[in-house]
This record gives C-alpha cells, structure tokens and sequence, in this order.
C-alpha cells in the first residue's frame, strides 16, 4: 500500500542507518510502510559495515544523517544554531539542557544540543511526530528537538538504553514523550516504575516477519558428535561485546570432552573480536572455531538451516548493559534450530526451559558446557526443541500483532488535526 499523499509523515530516529545488528528496526520500518505510512529517517551516525540487509534496501523512505561530530559539518551547525536562537520555544530547550548538563556535563551531551539545532532546523513542515529508538543518546536529540520545535514524541525502548541510562534521565523523557514501547516484559516493568503512570509504557515484542524466512527443514541432521568427519555443528550471531558472553562459550567449548567433536561458526563484528580470536587460540580449539565476521541475512539464515545447535549466552556488562529479547533467537527459531541460552533478561519470555529449548545461568561457563555436550549427543532431543520453538514463534511471536499497535498509535498521531503545529522561523 503506498502511503497516503495527505498524510503527515512520521521522522523515525535511529543511532545508526542501517545496521546488520538492527534487523529488527529494518523490520518494524518497512513493515508500517507497506501498511502505508509515510515515514522519513534521520539517522545520528552513517553506516559503518559493507553488508546491507535485503530489507533496508526494500525501505524507501528518506534517509537523512545528522553531524556525527559537530566539527566535521561546522557550517550546517551554525545555521542550526543560529535558526534555534530565533525560535519561540529555545528558551525552553536550553533551560532542560542546562538542567542535563549539570548531571551530565559531557561532550556527547552538548553534541546532542547540536545535532537537535541541525534537526529542528532541517524537518520538513509535515514532519508532526519524532518517533525514536533507544533512549539514551537518540532519545535526548528527539527530546530537544521537539522541545524546540513543538513537535510531539515517542520512543521504542530496548536493552542497553535501558539498563545504562540513570533513572533522573529516563524518568523526564518518559513524562514528556506521549508514549513509549518496549520489547520485553522485564523492560516494561522497569521503566513503568518510572513512568508517570503504567498504561505509559506497552510491551510490544518485535516479533518476526516469517515470510521473510523460508520454511525451515524438513529435519536436522542426525549428528551426535561421534563421527570426526561429520562434527556437531554449533553456531551463534552477534556482535562481540560483553552482554553477549562470547568468552564464556568459547570457554565452555574448550571445556567440551575429546570425544565429542564439534565445530564452531561465529556471525558478527564487534569490539571484542580480536581478543576472543586469542582466547580461541590460547584455549586449543582454534581449528575447530570460525569467526566469520559480519554477514547479511541470507548467509545467516543459510548458516542456520545447517547447524545442529544455536548458543547464546548473554549476560550483564560490568557496564550494565544487557539484552533484551535478541531477535537472532527467534530467526534461529524461525528454522526449527535447537537453542541453548541463558536463563536471562528477556531469554525466557521467548525460550522455556526444556520446552524451547535450554537455558544456563547467565556467566555460568560449565552449565553451558555440559548443556552443549548432552545435546550435542541427543538429536531427537534437538528436534523436540526446535518444533516447538518454531510453533511457539508462529502462533505467539510472529511480527503482526506489534505493528497492528504501533500502526494505530502512528494513525492516530499522523490524522490527529489538533497537535501542536512545528513553529516556523
């Protein structure tokens, strides 16, 4: 359905466009377009990875990118500044600024004020509603722009923005955003805490688009790691942080007894790469791990249907930073692929414990590993794991029933004749 002509459009605010690790972002975008919203994006950083996901290709919507660094485009911020300094509500912004500043005296915070000058300037006048993601960082740049501007908006909450964001941050936007969403239970629970009543924060699941996927197969091989030329294959994706605990799999794999034999595929970048490629090496288990870094959807999906077990053991940061439900679980779903994870976070809302699949401790290196050496040598056990999974992901988690709520919020918004007109210099 192409959007409607004399529709208001909606700026959606990303950190970064577009980003493998945000499908589910790609995912929730393009499906209110083919619903026929009209959307435009601006994006705080430019991509950083080669790789683009089909999906980000099939969004038509505008991209606009917001100075990274303020120095980098000092030109396109003094017309912004300058712009804001006209406008009836600045005194009103930089009175929330400097109440910020004083808690958060920082550069990232004065380059926010900046990047929200460049954006209060630049949107379109039928641009009515900031609808942002994550809020940390995005979330202060939409709050000032729309302080500045008169705009109305809300927010999608996830994981790290959650947990490392101070609770005096968190607790202000949620009472000046209209509403918000987030994607687990454990989330909603926290930030309605901090909300000025429950009803002002809903639980959406992200969900997943199935017709995406192709029909998993029809079976998983039969391997129980006792053939050397035919290993147990065990696969995860993610970026390679602390939340995920890629060191403690990698530990628990060189935990794995000699007579099982396995082999290892990793999917994803991150900052962590090149110290858990030497904590392979030093381990032993370097020939029998692969890091194949970033890959786009369809390699992953191939990786999947291959593999005999998906293992993800995410946990806390020292930072704080946590997931939240990772969409990659319910994409390993998607392909009756058996999961091993954590007992953590939003993990369970999606995986039971011996139903979906099996979850481990959080940080707990040897229940993993005697967890991937039992089921490594238990294929029908796998099967049983991966059905249900899948059933459990079509009837209760595909993506329609989130975007049926987000669709008639941003209708109301988009069609709502009284808001608060943006203020034109």
């Amino acid at each position: 359905m192409p959007p409607s002509s004399s529709a208001r459009r909606i700026a959606v605010v990303v950190k970064g466009y577009p980003r493998l690790s945000e499908t589910f972002i790609a995912q929730e975008m393009l499906a209110l377009e083919q619903r026929g919203l009209a959307l435009e994006i601006w994006s705080l950083r430019h991509p950083t990875e080669r790789a683009v996901h089909p999906m980000n290709r099939k969004i038509k919507a505008r991209v606009t990118y917001l100075p990274e660094y303020l120095y980098e485009e000092p030109l396109r911020v003094l017309r912004g500044a300058f712009w804001s300094l006209r406008q009836p509500r600045f005194s009103d912004l930089i009175r929330a600024f400097w109440a910020d500043l004083r808690r958060d005296f920082t550069a990232n915070r004065v380059r926010r004020l900046g990047q929200a000058f460049v954006m209060g300037r630049e949107l379109p006048e039928d641009v009515r509603h900031l609808h942002v993601h994550y809020l940390h960082t995005p979330a202060s740049v939409v709050r000032y722009a729309a302080l500045l501007t008169g705009r109305t908006w809300t927010f999608s909450a996830h994981a790290k923005d959650i947990w490392t964001t101070p609770d005096w941050e968190k607790r202000e936007k949620l009472a000046e955003a209209l509403w918000g969403v987030t994607c687990t239970a454990q989330g909603a629970k926290h930030l309605r805490a901090l909300g000025p009543h429950p009803e002002h924060v809903s639980l959406v699941y992200h969900g997943l688009d199935l017709s995406r996927f192709p029909a998993p197969p029809e079976s998983h091989s039969a391997r129980d790691g006792s053939d050397p030329a035919d290993p147990v294959r065990i696969v995860s994706v993610g970026r390679a942080v602390s939340k995920k605990g890629f060191g403690d799999l990698l530990q628990a794999l060189a935990a794995l007894p000699p007579d099982l034999h396995w082999r290892f595929a990793h999917v994803g970048g991150g900052d962590l790469l090149e110290s858990l490629k030497a904590q392979a090496k030093r381990d032993g288990i370097a020939d029998k791990v692969a890091f194949l870094g970033p890959k786009a959807q369809p390699d992953i999906i191939a990786l999947l249907r291959e593999a005999d077990i998906f293992a993800l053991p995410s946990k806390r940061a020292n930072s704080g930073d946590q997931d939240g439900l990772p969409n990659v679980l319910m994409e390993a779903a998607s392909q009756k692929l058996a999961i091993v994870a954590s007992d953590f976070a939003g993990i369970p809302e999606f995986i039971r414990d011996g139903s979906e699949g099996q979850l481990v401790p959080p940080g707990d290196w040897a229940a993993l590993s005697n967890a991937l050496n039992l089921l490594a040598r238990e294929p029908e056990r796998r099967k049983a794991y991966g059905a249900t999974a899948f059933e459990r992901l079509r009837h209760e988690f595909s993506m329609e029933g989130g975007i049926d709520v987000l669709e008639e919020r941003f209708r109301a918004l988009a069609d709502d004749k009284s808001s608060s007109e943006p203020v034109a210099a």
